[in-house]
């Protein structure tokens, strides 16, 4: 699209938002349904595309794309009507006669801007929740995964009007025509820097956002944890997606007295759910391009290795890797690594650990692993980061029944599930008055009485 292209596409849906289109929860739930019948027909085209864009296999493609959305669907199907219905608040006693209510409205045209790593669920998730709660929708899908944004394009033009909801595809001329429309919302999910310039743009237009960003998340491995058990979750959640995710682990922290032991799980976790050759399992993936690939081999610090390591340039792999006796100096410790690569570093007094964790950025994911519930509890409260898991990974963002979203550096707002219902509304707060009492404390001239009855009545 060019230019004009996109400001016809945004005045398009912004005259059909403003006829009152989306208003019905009727016609939400309509709308919906038609996404999810789509989805569930087209399944096999969604796996192929994001085997193509990332070699994801086909159960990874369903447990962490196609499943999740499907099941952000079924829980807005059931609650976008309970959502949408006025809520009723006490009515301070001052306001007698009358009845307080905050009413979800939508906030009017969204912009969602999608990132390569999870370039479906990452598109769709945020897309069903502005229109569960009544919006017109354009969206932008990475560039970097073309395939899947391809089928993107198709099953929403299947589905819907483009006044309501629309696709643009392309690079970076496509988001910067984009970003100098006004919306009433755009949602971003990307690297930090890009969020940094939508924030920008969106100041122009004092259009509020939400920023889904990352940083590096730590996993905390304490001195009684369930080795064998953290070692599986902690394989599993760091080399999903071959690292390519925003809240896999980026480094383990654990305590002197365990590395020794934890590395021996983790390597034997490696062999267990990706063969004695990773590279030859077909449904391990790939980096997402070579200006990626090339950027992860710079991390690699041969002498540290102590498993993994290898690499594929033709098929862009990298194999489950650990480097141990990393510091805080190290390489990998000075940006998010976003893949195959866990560096391991140690602690000997989890105090000063969590002093040193405090004053990194603040991350998007925490992780802690103890048999301890009542250090559990204080890291938790103690430690500021978007969302986390006590003796798991990443299984938090999972669910419909929680938000889902990062604090500081790592993002702002949140969404998933009634979350994302209240990103994309305005709660207008309504007081409705009653016409048949009038009481004359609040009018001029105002008497000794009034005064005394204003004083009883605000305190």
């Amino acid at each position: 699209m060019n230019k004009v292209d996109v400001k016809a596409m945004v005045s398009k849906q912004r005259a059909w938002f403003q006829r009152g289109a989306t208003l019905n929860p009727g016609v939400r739930l309509a709308a919906l349904r038609r996404l999810k019948r789509a989805i569930q027909t087209h399944q096999g085209e969604i796996a192929a595309a994001l085997k193509a864009d990332l070699g994801k296999g086909t159960t990874e493609s369903y447990l962490s794309e196609i499943g999740l959305v499907l099941s952000e669907l079924s829980y807005m199907l059931r609650h976008t009507r309970t959502f949408s219905r006025p809520q009723r608040v006490d009515t301070p006693l001052a306001h007698f006669p009358a009845r307080s209510y905050q009413l979800p409205s939508p906030c009017g045209v969204v912009l969602v801007m999608s990132p390569w790593n999870y370039p479906f669920l990452l598109t769709v998730d945020p897309l069903v929740d502005a229109i569960a709660a009544g919006n017109t929708v354009v969206v932008k899908p990475s560039a970097y995964a073309p395939h899947t944004g391809r089928v993107l394009q198709q099953l929403l033009q299947s589905c819907f009007d483009p006044q309501y909801v629309a696709v643009v595809t392309g690079g970076r001329e496509e988001n910067r025509y984009l970003l100098q429309e006004r919306f009433d919302h755009i949602l971003f999910t990307g690297s930090q820097s890009v969020g940094r310039e939508v924030m920008a743009h969106a100041a122009q237009h004092l259009t509020p956002v939400t920023l889904e960003l990352g940083g590096k998340s730590p996993c905390i491995v304490e001195q009684t944890a369930d080795l064998t058990l953290a070692a599986r979750r902690i394989v599993f959640g760091k080399y999903l997606n071959c690292g390519q995710t925003c809240v896999a682990p980026d480094y383990v922290l654990c305590d002197a007295q365990v590395k020794g032991r934890l590395i021996a799980a983790l390597k034997e976790q490696i062999v267990c759910q990706f063969g004695p050759n990773p590279l030859l399992n077909p449904d391990y993936g790939k980096i997402v391009n070579a200006r990626h690939f090339e950027r992860l081999l710079k991390l690699l610090e041969p002498d540290k290795l102590v498993c993994g390591g290898r690499f594929c340039r033709e098929r862009l792999q990298i194999e489950p890797t650990i480097m141990d006796n990393i510091t805080w100096s190290s390489r990998a410790m000075q940006e998010e690594i976003f893949g195959p690569i866990l560096p391991i570093l140690t602690y000997h007094n989890l105090d000063t650990a969590l002093d040193e964790l405090a004053q990194q950025p603040h991350p998007l994911a925490l992780y802690l692993f103890t048999r301890n519930r009542s250090l559990a509890k204080n890291v938790m409260a103690q430690c500021s980061f978007g969302g986390g898991c006590v003796n798991d990974v990443v299984i938090h963002l999972a669910t419909s029944r929680m938000g889902f979203g990062g604090v500081g550096e790592s993002g702002m707002g949140s969404y998933h599930g009634q979350a994302g219902f209240r990103t994309f509304s305005h709660y207008k707060s309504i007081v409705e008055r009653g016409v048949w009492l009038d009481p004359p404390m609040r009018y001029q001239p105002y008497r000794p009485a009034a005064r005394l009855l204003a004083r009883w009545l605000l305190r």
